[in-house]
């Protein structure tokens, strides 16, 4: 594999995904136009992405990669129809570069088509094999590609595996190419495997076709294609060898890979002798070690080609760029008018120039349409130089008109029926009603250079004043519908809101490694602290975030594990977040336990409401909390957020921060005010604020 798998390729990663037969779909993503990510949970063993790179590669991967807050299209198709269903059989078609997956879902089976060759495509079947919707619509010249039609596969091509000693003489005999240009084209090995095939026979690559060579080389290639059955693993081949560890993952690894890769290969052939390499256990994992970082980071790749200004209409732009963009959009359309008023005007003085050439034209053509008709017209019309062609529904004629040296010159449309001064009339009304859209262009020209000005003055003041150039959502992260913070380590703290909150943290966001955390304090919200699921610093992000912002994105895996130290500071939200911090009260007590003592049986005789729970067992207590909180600004998944977590912890992360405690003044005012200084809107900010409170000090998140 260079710069696509091969059907080589393809047969060892079908034959390596086959081990997976039997894992359930969880999601699937769409981080880019060009890939598709279904995330599968096998029965046994870690949950995993299966990534498609449209045309290119398929292989497994465990990395981290971001994905969309909102799904696309397509993605959104495929949980329909894919979510919670079982994957149940992984298939090459013939030796072809196209892979077929089959599920089984509540609606029955589907299908997942993904063909390699040209541009690629990704098409959903349903159980008779019609397309339910590809990735991309086509058409062939013996298919179509369309949502509705019945999948045709592409024409069977030769399977290497069936071909017999004849059938290599019969492809030798009829050839008049070299022995690697005719295995690679009439035995469909491509370039690498004939030229492998070839040099494994003991030829040169311009070695000439014989019928009298079909044995060796029918035996050299079941030679490799036995080899493929019983070695085949993953070898990155390399420009150089560096003197460090290339199999252990790492940032490092990633970026040498990337820099002296040249090709994966799923078995050694003649062509690699001399060569450097690196092997790993299968070809995914090869692909994924090569491949993989690059491919992880397709959301940032999407986010910055939509922000880029040279895309009209496309991405996160401030209103300066959308002005700007809009104030040369309506130059370039005023130039358009003027030039069509010019063309127009200078059409209707040719017609008046021309005055007996036009009415001769005509004049003929009125006599022709009166003895031929409009059908004899068009048919005896190729005979005369001055006319292009003839409309009959409106009645009009292409004609030329003759230049200064009497040759065909200017094309104009003539109205047979109207006289010479009405057809010039036609271009001089239509030249008048042209000049009067660039009035009205002018006018709105001149408006939108003074929104311009008016947008540069503001952004001037935002940045003064430290705001940052937001935009609107379509949809929150999943995290802002409960009360959220960041500890130590990356960890995501999740609280309730309310009694459903609570139901939803326990059934949805805690698991066997998480830790249960409450206030004892009646009414306090049921709290998760995630052991893998947090925050990690986002190497790419978005570009329209100015410096000095700390920017992470959400990851199903956080290297840091828990300890009593982020315990305890996720308790001190955990009281924050209860009645304690409106109570007048200073300090509180907040207790954790594991997830397994939480139940929501209660006991004999007893009942409980909605969002109550009840803690079996030993139960690990801190007492005398602190009631204190650091507010910070940080990103993300390239989205602009204050953040409520400890002091301590802000502090060391965020450049503008500040600390409060209980207090008088209302949380709806300082929500304004870090409104008014960073941008952000205040429905953003007053779920993180947990009541009234006093400012104790402030690093410039109130002011620049």
């Amino acid at each position: 594999m260079r710069g696509s798998m091969s059907g080589l390729d393809i047969r060892v990663i079908a034959t390596e995904l086959e081990k997976w037969k039997g894992a359930y779909v969880k999601k699937c993503y769409q981080p880019h136009y060009e890939q598709i990510v279904l995330r599968l949970n096998p029965k046994e063993g870690k949950q995993f992405d299966l990534i498609i790179i449209r045309g290119k590669r398929v292989y497994t991967s465990q990395r981290d990669r971001p994905m969309p807050m909102q799904p696309g299209q397509f993605a959104m198709l495929l949980r329909k129809n894919l979510r919670n269903s079982r994957l149940t059989g992984v298939e090459q078609l013939g030796f072809d570069r196209v892979l077929r997956l089959s599920f089984d879902t509540k609606e029955g089976k589907r299908t997942l088509m993904i063909e390699m060759f040209r541009d690629g495509n990704v098409m959903l079947l349903d159980e008779n094999g019609i397309i339910i919707q590809p990735l991309t619509h086509t058409t062939y010249s013996h298919r179509t590609i369309k949502r509705g039609h019945e999948y045709v596969p592409p024409p069977e091509a030769v399977d290497p595996h069936e071909l017999t000693e004849n059938d290599v003489a019969s492809m030798l005999e009829n050839s008049d190419r070299d022995l690697v240009r005719t295995l690679a084209g009439k035995a469909n090995l491509g370039g690498g495997l004939s030229e492998a095939v070839v040099r494994e026979a003991g030829f040169d690559n311009d070695h000439p076709c014989s019928v009298d060579d079909a044995d060796v080389v029918h035996r050299s290639l079941n030679a490799i294609l036995s080899r493929l059955k019983s070695e085949a693993a993953g070898h990155i081949i390399l420009k150089s060898l560096p003197d460090v560890d290339l199999i252990s993952p790492g940032l490092e690894r990633d970026e040498l890979l990337a820099e002296l890769g040249e090709e994966v290969t799923p078995i050694l052939l003649a062509t690699h002798s001399g060569k450097h390499k690196v092997t790993m256990s299968s070809l995914c994992e090869a692909v994924d070690a090569w491949k993989g970082a690059h491919d992880a980071i397709a959301l940032a790749r999407r986010e910055a080609e939509k922000a880029n200004i040279s895309a009209p209409g496309r991405g996160v732009s401030t209103p300066v760029e959308r002005l700007e963009r809009r104030f040369s959009q309506q130059q370039n359309a005023l130039e358009g008018f003027s030039a069509k008023v010019e063309k127009q005007q200078a059409l209707g003085h040719a017609i008046q120039d021309n005055w007996v050439h036009v009415e001769s034209l005509l004049t003929q053509v009125n006599q022709a349409v009166d003895d031929l008709g409009w059908e004899g017209v068009k048919k005896s019309i190729k005979q005369i130089e001055w006319i292009e062609s003839v409309d009959p529904a409106n009645k009009t004629i292409m004609a030329l008109l003759p230049n200064e040296a009497g040759e065909p010159g200017l094309r104009v449309v003539l109205f047979v029926e109207e006289s010479v001064h009405q057809n010039a009339q036609r271009q001089f009304e239509a030249a008048s009603k042209q000049k009067n859209k660039t009035v009205g262009a002018v006018e709105a020209l001149e408006q939108t250079k003074l929104e311009l000005k008016r947008a540069k003055k503001k952004e001037e003041k935002m940045n003064a004043s430290g705001q940052l150039q937001t935009s609107k959502r379509s949809k929150r992260l999943w995290f802002e519908n409960h009360r959220w913070s960041i500890m130590p380590g990356g960890h995501l703290l999740v609280g309730g809101r309310d009694a459903k909150g609570n139901d939803s943290i326990v059934k949805k966001h805690l698991i066997d490694s998480d830790r249960y955390l409450h206030a004892d304090i009646h009414g306090a919200p049921s709290c998760s602290l995630r052991s893998n699921v947090g925050f990690v610093p986002d190497p790419h992000p978005a570009p329209h975030l100015p410096d000095g912002i700390p920017t992470f994105r959400l990851s199903d895996k956080v290297e840091s594990q828990l300890d009593e130290k982020i315990t305890e500071d996720s308790a001190r939200l955990a009281l924050a977040w209860s009645r304690a911090w409106n109570s007048g009260g200073g300090h509180g007590t907040v207790y954790w336990v594991k997830p397994a003592q939480v139940s929501k049986t209660a006991e004999t005789g007893e009942s409980l409401g909605r969002g109550a729970f009840v803690i079996r067992g030993q139960r690990t207590w801190f007492k005398d909390i602190d009631l204190k909180l650091g507010l910070g600004l940080i990103a993300i998944n390239g989205v602009p957020l204050i953040l409520a977590s400890t002091p301590e912890y802000v502090s060391e992360i965020c450049t503008r921060w500040m600390l409060i405690s209980p207090g008088r003044i209302k949380r709806e005012e300082i929500a304004n005010r870090i409104y008014r200084a960073t941008g952000i809107a205040t429905d953003d900010i007053l779920p993180v604020i947990p009541g009234n409170c006093e400012i104790i000090e402030d690093k410039r998140l109130l002011s620049q």
